[in-house]
């Protein structure tokens, strides 16, 4: 892909797949998937960067695509990947970012810019908003087939996707997860069900972004990508002051399913979040689902250089 290269560094005793574009001298803009995501998923955001003169940086997380698996998957927690990330910038000698996530890459930004609000220039959400580091609870009133409680329960997921090759899994979770409900399966039914094999792909996701996906999936397996997320939840750190004053933009589609989560919309426009955020900008995309940097460069790739260029400067 345009002038993107792919390379493998040394953190906390795995190697993690990086690809990476841009100028090395310029300011440094770091993009953190989420699942069924991997590097791939910025594609269009990591060209447009370096275009504007940036350099841009996507890791797959450790046990996601090319990235090394950790030796216990079950073990591996939120603040492992955000350690990966630190570690991450300390092997490529860089001392300030902007950080960039989508879905649980929110979380992961939440907790590296809670843990070092010193290295980060800025930063961008999507998917998900900044979220303060305690656990979630937005699971109760949920019926059962939630696909969250159903990805939490170990080996639930795994004997649903071992029925599937990873092309098709993934497929079926980019198909659910650009819905506008919540994925909910009936009693007698798996996740992997609901979506039925004749149901298209979303216009804005073509069958090669789909093949290029199976095939890092194919290599990663899904044992840590159940742990990271789903089964971390309810992971805590203890920070008495989650409060960010770094500039910050949510980017929010109105379709996106995550919004019905409940507390989700309260918690977004009832003045919680500005208050941990006082720095931050919300921008409404109204056709926008939980894949909007995918679905929506066009739209999206013009925000993310505007932040950027609010709040830095190109070498």
């Amino acid at each position: 892909m345009e002038g993107i290269e792919h390379k493998y560094v040394e953190v906390n005793g795995l190697k993690l797949h990086v690809a990476e574009t841009g100028n090395g001298n310029s300011p440094v803009v770091v993009f953190l998937h989420g699942f069924p995501e991997i590097w791939y998923s910025w594609r269009h955001q990591m060209i447009a960067v370096a275009r504007a003169g940036y350099r841009a940086i996507a890791p797959d997380f450790r046990g996601y695509g090319l990235s090394g698996q950790p030796p216990q998957p079950e073990k591996t927690t939120f603040l492992d990947l955000t350690n990966d990330i630190l570690a991450l910038l300390d092997a490529l000698n860089i001392s300030k970012v902007f950080l960039i996530g989508k879905d649980f890459g929110s979380f992961i930004v939440s907790q590296f810019v809670n843990l070092y609000e010193e290295k980060v220039s800025g930063f961008i959400v999507m998917g998900v908003p900044f979220l303060p580091p305690k656990p979630l609870q937005f699971k109760q009133g949920i019926p059962e087939g939630f696909y969250i409680s159903r990805f939490a329960e170990p080996g639930r997921a795994e004997a649903d996707f071992g029925r599937l090759d990873a092309k098709t899994v993934v497929r079926n979770i980019y198909i659910l997860f650009s819905r506008s409900e919540l994925p909910i399966a009936n009693e007698n039914q798996e996740i992997m069900d609901i979506v039925q094999p004749s149901t298209p792909l979303p216009p804005w996701f073509s069958e090669e972004d789909l093949t290029a996906y199976g095939a890092l999936y194919e290599n990663s397996g899904f044992r840590t990508a159940m742990q990271v997320p789903y089964r971390s939840l309810h992971e805590e750190l203890n920070i008495t002051d989650p409060t960010i004053h770094v500039p910050a933009l949510f980017i929010k589609g109105e379709k996106d399913y995550f919004l019905k989560f409940p507390g989700i919309e309260d918690y977004i426009s009832g003045g919680l979040l500005k208050s941990l955020v006082p720095n931050l900008q919300i921008v409404n995309l109204p056709e926008g689902t939980h894949f909007v940097q995918e679905q929506l460069p066009d739209e999206v790739n013009p925000l993310v250089l505007e932040f950027l260029t609010k709040n830095s400067k190109p070498q």
